[in-house]
């Protein structure tokens, strides 16, 4: 089977996008073949503006039902495919719009809210991001973490510290993940996970969805597909066939003012981090180049089989522990 059948044939999942949403970008999505993505809805936001913004995402999806289709289960990422659209997962990269209210896990679920991240770079009440001090997980963060497990949300630990995301590795009893990350192996940065990170989630039967963020690429802004593929290929070898996927942190869309919402501390106090110019790698610069992936993992020596499993098989068999059919 040639690339471009095998990933027309594939279930396609984009782990992590966090783009700009309007009618161009889910023409691209379509463009691109993805038959599911986790679309973020939460950042910095309390209860109240991510209620908003799921209000806003929802009518986005019913405005677009030709494209798009709202996702609640594993059942839904197949209905997806076969209807030909891409399944809008919605996630949170931080907990803080739970607040201190353990019931609005369930609220935020019954929403649609399947995959949440823990932390978002810094201290919440829930544990502390890959940007401070890691204190780990906190008493009201096991609570959170049983509930997540009990309702069937993903734990998300991307931008977490290394002890608190060992200790929700520890503390849950679904499979957790690392939806988008690259290796510290091949780029020192604080958002990188070492070999041993990489491994310990992967023993505890975890997940790793690799991210293709130049500024975290080893290559950086002057990064290809294939410098992209490195990466996996990296990780792969340390987490196997199983344990991986593909979480692009697609921005497509937003301009320099998202960026300076997304690298200050609560959107709006201390600055943490610079990244400069944000684009994405040559070969895979927008969502509609997805199919290209596929192409330069078969041409890197992945089997057929490895390729499915990579590029949303092994996401949909997690889905599946955590939130059920």
């Amino acid at each position: 089977m040639n690339a471009a059948d095998l990933h027309n044939d594939s279930i396609v999942i984009d782990g992590l996008i966090c783009a700009k949403w309007n009618r161009e970008l889910f023409e691209d999505m379509s463009k691109g073949g993805l038959t599911a993505a986790n679309c973020t809805v939460s950042f910095w936001e309390n209860f109240e503006g991510t209620v908003k913004n799921i209000v806003e995402m929802n009518q986005l999806i019913e405005a677009n039902s030709d494209l798009l289709m709202k996702v609640r289960t594993t059942r839904d990422i197949y209905r997806a495919k076969e209807a030909g659209v891409t399944g809008v997962m919605m996630g949170f990269q931080n907990a803080h719009a739970y607040e201190d209210q353990i019931g609005n896990v369930q609220i935020f679920k019954d929403l649609g809210v399947g995959i949440t991240q823990m932390c978002y770079n810094t201290q919440n009440l829930v544990g502390t991001g890959c940007y401070e001090r890691d204190g780990g997980l906190s008493g009201f963060g096991h609570e959170i973490v049983a509930e997540m497990n009990r309702v069937g949300v993903l734990c998300d630990l991307s931008h977490v510290g290394p002890n608190t995301a060992k200790e929700v590795i520890d503390a849950s009893n679904k499979p957790v993940a690392y939806s988008h990350c690259l290796p510290a192996g091949l780029k020192e940065h604080p958002r990188n996970r070492t070999d041993e990170e990489l491994k310990y989630i992967a023993d505890n039967g975890g997940f790793v969805g690799v991210t293709m963020f130049t500024p975290f690429l080893r290559a950086g802004v002057n990064a290809t597909v294939e410098d992209y593929v490195e990466a996996i290929q990296y990780i792969y070898n340390i987490v196997g066939e199983d344990a991986i996927g593909i979480g692009t942190d697609f921005t497509q869309g937003h301009g320099q003012d998202f960026f300076e919402y997304l690298t200050h501390d609560k959107g709006y106090a201390r600055r943490l981090t610079r990244f400069g110019e944000i684009i994405n790698p040559k070969g895979i610069r927008t969502v509609g180049e997805f199919p290209n992936l596929t192409e330069a993992l078969l041409k890197a020596g992945f089997s057929e089989t490895q390729v499915r499993k990579i590029m949303g098989e092994n996401w949909v068999n997690l889905l599946k522990e955590v939130w059920g059919e």
